[in-house]
C-alpha cells in the first residue's frame, strides 16, 4: 500500500480536479445523456452510450478523489528539512558516468503525468531520505546496484 502523503501543491491539484469534475464536466455530460435518452432507442444511440460511459468514468474518478482527499496527509515544508532530503524535496543526483537526474519526491497520487517526480515508496527515494548534498547513495533495485551522488536539494514553498 502506498504511503498516504501528499505535497500542498499535489493536494490542491487533486482538489481542483474534483471541483472541475463535479461542477463543470459532470453536469455537462449529464445534460448530454438526458438529451440523447430523449431521442428514443438507447440500444443503438451512440451519443447516449458514449456519454453514459463517460458519466460512469467521471463518477468513478469523483469517488476515488473523495476517498483519496480524506486519507491523504498534507506534508508542508519545515525549515528543519533544509539541507537534507525529505518528502517534497527536489533532488539533483549524478552517477559515476556523469548522468544527472532531477526530480521531486512526492506521494503516489502525484507521480502520474509528471516526468520530474518519484514516489516516496520507490527504492531511489528510500535510499535518498535524510541524506545531504555531497553524500554518496547506493540504490538497490531489481536491475542491480547503482551509486549516485547528491548534487543539490531544494524545497518549493507553496
Amino acid at each position: 500500500m502506498a504511503t498516504p502523503l501528499i505535497t500542498p501543491r499535489g493536494y490542491a491539484k487533486l482538489k481542483n480536479e474534483l471541483d472541475y469534475l463535479w461542477r463543470e464536466e459532470r453536469p455537462e455530460i449529464t445534460k448530454k445523456v438526458t438529451w440523447a435518452a430523449s431521442l428514443g432507442d438507447r440500444s443503438e444511440n451512440a451519443d447516449y452510450q458514449y456519454n453514459k460511459k463517460r458519466l460512469r468514468e467521471i463518477d468513478r474518478r469523483i469517488r476515488y478523489l473523495n476517498k483519496a482527499l480524506e486519507r491523504l496527509k498534507v506534508v508542508n515544508y519545515h525549515k528543519d528539512q533544509q539541507g537534507r532530503v525529505f518528502f517534497g524535496a527536489f533532488v539533483e543526483i549524478e552517477n559515476e558516468e556523469g548522468l544527472t537526474k532531477r526530480f521531486q519526491i512526492v506521494g503516489y497520487d502525484e507521480i502520474f503525468g509528471r516526468k520530474d517526480a518519484i514516489s516516496i515508496d520507490s527504492p531511489m527515494a528510500r535510499a535518498l531520505l535524510k541524506k545531504e548534498v555531497g553524500d554518496e547513495v547506493e540504490v538497490v533495485t531489481e536491475a542491480g546496484r547503482f551509486t549516485w551522488f547528491i548534487e543539490s536539494i531544494t524545497y518549493e514553498l507553496f
